[in-house]
């Protein structure tokens, strides 16, 4: 017997035109680790919904056909009930969270099942260091950090050892390296406890190479379901929006794409597109001079691969922007101190120029979400200065804190709607909206011109606004930062659209900006910090996308 049934599936939230889900039908296996990919909107939060239980009886609106999990029908067995099958964890983390401490958070879902203390206490302990947060056990809830929290919330949805868990963008909020380790993690859990994994993403390069299957989702209905290799094949013929970045660059140079780095720089070592590692590092610290030289010899003649990488350097995105004794916004040695504890902000130092764009990024903690919270007066430096050349808009990390009425239409005026693709979901109820559309919405009500009656910003900030995006939506928002006329700093996560934004890059870490470069400089060559393009390339040359890697390549002649 399948874990998961799901037949003649159709649902569609109240007072929506369209279903949300149309006729999905599958089967999942237990010990099967499913990605579900698809753009915003195309169903798969709802899909996720439906396996919980919270579609139909939490949202309500019009469901046909059945869902059956381990045996239960969720017609009959609403999402308490099926609790003791599916571990739940969605796009908003602060939501899911009930308890004051993170110890209490995790103890409670076992506390209710009425355990052996000794048990409870020894399942927590196990999670927590599984999830790497037993630094944070005794610490309030209320005090964490988005990523954190959104770690406590999976550790409360499989510390009661469910048979399934779905998770939906669970990286979305969580540090390259925590993201990859909780990829890693949730594929141990799987190999080793059996445990049925649902997971859906929009970053499927971090997932791919842990996914058995993959089921892409398009206006409500199963479109693609296969193994990875197949799906990226899929993807760039039927579906380039869904396809990798890594893909699309092996794609360009007409070989087969590949699921992980590994493969894909195998896959050019042997087509003589990369050379090997000492030869590539060779060519990257060779002079700039020699390097182009040697690529436009003999007058436009034949040069190598290694050395149209080495000269490649990817121009600074953004508007010019003169050097100004005022700056629009610059944060000048600032410290906060918390009363009772440890110091957040460290002399921290930015400064950025009328027109810049910089991505702000480093692990979880480090103090982003602080330094935007100070740039925007919501927080008051203990020590420092800080000067702003005008209104500064920020937009933190939980769109639901901006939507405050009944539809979406009530929420920004026509044309910020409009500027952000929301005009179709204006009669919506803003809570039946997806992840990526939430954060569209609040997008839209913080960068709305004119919204009561406040001036242009000087400066836009944004704390995660990628988060629950698909790729169309990324390149969208990064094409409007880039035709703003304000100063932009953009706390984020995603190296992919650090790369398509900013020209800058600030890395912070333990509460102090500990690099501030180029974007082409900063995120080539590094394991974490660094787009899926740059490690497949190993840093070469400061290429970041796969699209500049093909336009240097075809305009080489060396295209294979």
């Amino acid at each position: 017997m399948s874990l998961i049934s799901v037949s003649g599936l159709r649902y569609a939230y109240p007072g929506a035109a369209v279903a949300a889900l149309d006729g999905v039908e599958l089967e999942i296996e237990p010990g099967e680790f499913v990605l579900v990919a698809g753009g915003s909107g195309s169903g798969k939060s709802t899909l996720l919904r439906a396996i919980s239980g919270l579609v139909p009886h939490f949202h309500g609106g019009t469901f046909a056909g059945h869902v059956r999990v381990a045996g239960d029908d969720t017609r009959e067995h609403g999402p308490g009930q099926l609790a003791r099958h599916v571990g739940t964890l969605f796009q908003d983390p602060e939501s899911q969270i009930v308890m004051g401490t993170v110890r209490a958070e995790l103890a409670f879902a076992l506390e209710n099942r009425g355990l052996p203390r000794a048990e409870v206490a020894r399942t927590v302990e196990e999670t927590a260091l599984a999830l790497a947060l037993d630094g944070l056990l005794e610490r309030p809830t209320a005090e964490l950090s988005g990523g954190e929290l959104q770690r406590v919330a999976l550790g409360a949805s499989v510390v009661g050892r469910p048979a399934v868990v779905c998770l939906d963008e669970p990286t979305s909020q969580l540090d390259p390296v925590a993201g990859d380790e909780l990829i890693a993690l949730l594929r141990r859990l799987n190999e080793e406890q059996d445990l049925t994994v649902v997971l859906a993403e929009h970053r499927l390069e971090r997932c791919l190479p842990a996914a058995d299957r993959v089921l892409a989702l398009g206006h409500g209905r199963v479109s693609f379901d296969g193994e990875p290799a197949q799906f990226l094949r899929w993807a760039l013929r039927e579906a380039p929006e869904l396809s990798t970045p890594g893909a699309r660059l092996l794609h360009g140079l007409g070989l087969e794409p590949q699921t992980a780095v590994k493969a894909a720089r195998a896959s050019l070592r042997a087509a003589g597109v990369l050379a090997a590692a000492g030869e590539s590092r060779a060519a990257q610290d060779a002079p700039a001079a020699e390097a182009r030289k040697a690529g436009a010899e003999g007058g436009g003649g034949r040069a190598r691969r290694g050395d149209l990488l080495a000269t490649f350097s990817r121009p600074a995105a953004g508007k010019p922007s003169h050097r100004a004794e005022q700056p629009a916004l610059a944060l000048e040695g600032v410290w906060h101190e918390l009363r009772d504890g440890p110091a957040i902000l460290r002399g921290a130092s930015l400064r950025l120029l009328a027109g810049e764009r910089v991505a702000l990024m480093g692990r979880n903690g480090a103090g982003k979400s602080t330094l935007l919270r100070h740039a925007a007066g919501l927080m008051e430096p203990t020590r420092g200065r800080l000067r702003a050349a005008g209104r500064v808009a920020l937009m933190l990390q939980n769109p639901g804190d901006y939507l405050v009425h009944d539809s979406v239409a009530a929420e920004a005026p026509r044309g910020a709607l409009e500027r952000f693709g929301l005009s179709e979901l204006a009669a919506r109820h803003p809570r039946e909206l997806s992840g990526g559309e939430r954060q569209r919405l609040a997008l839209a009500i913080v960068l709305g011109e004119g919204a009561g009656g406040a001036p242009p910003p000087a400066v836009v900030c944004l704390d995660e606004p990628t988060r629950g995006m698909d790729r169309a939506a990324k390149q969208g928002l990064a094409e409007l930062l880039c035709g703003l006329d304000a100063a932009v700093l953009v706390a984020t996560h995603d190296t992919e659209f650090a790369a398509a934004f900013a020209g800058r890059v600030a890395l912070m870490a333990d509460g102090a900006v500990i690099a501030d470069a180029p974007a082409a400089e900063l995120l080539r060559g590094g394991i974490y910090f660094s787009t899926e393009t740059a490690r497949i390339l190993d840093g070469l040359g400061g290429v970041l996308v796969a699209e500049q890697a093909l336009e240097l390549l075809r305009g080489s002649e060396v295209l294979l």
